[in-house]
Formats: structure tokens, C-alpha cells, sequence
């Protein structure tokens, strides 16, 4: 289990094998407006948008 930060992508705390963590930031390269967007909502107490996973 991990926590990356939306900007940079790295972890900030925890811990997962290489090959997730090339994944997960992938991911986040992809779809970083949403998930900023998501992370202003969710602290404004709003219900979040799903982001689609990797496929």
C-alpha cells in the first residue's frame, strides 16, 4: 500500500514493487486533471467522479 502525491508522482509514504509504482504512475500522468479535480471536491465534502482504471 501506497500514497503518491497527484503532482509529482512519487510515493509519499509506503511502499509497492517497482512494476506497481510505474503503474500507478502512469496513471496519474493520465488522468491528473481528474484526479485533482476529485481531490477538490472531496475536500469541499462533494461525492467524487470515478476515474476509469487502466486498461
Amino acid at each position: 500500500m501506497a500514497v503518491f502525491s497527484i503532482n509529482s508522482g512519487e510515493i509519499i509514504v509506503g511502499n509497492l514493487p517497482k512494476k506497481q509504482v510505474k503503474l500507478v504512475q502512469a496513471w496519474i500522468e493520465l488522468h491528473r486533471d481528474e484526479l485533482i479535480a476529485d481531490w477538490q471536491l472531496a475536500i469541499s465534502g462533494t461525492k467524487i467522479f470515478k476515474i476509469k482504471p487502466l486498461e
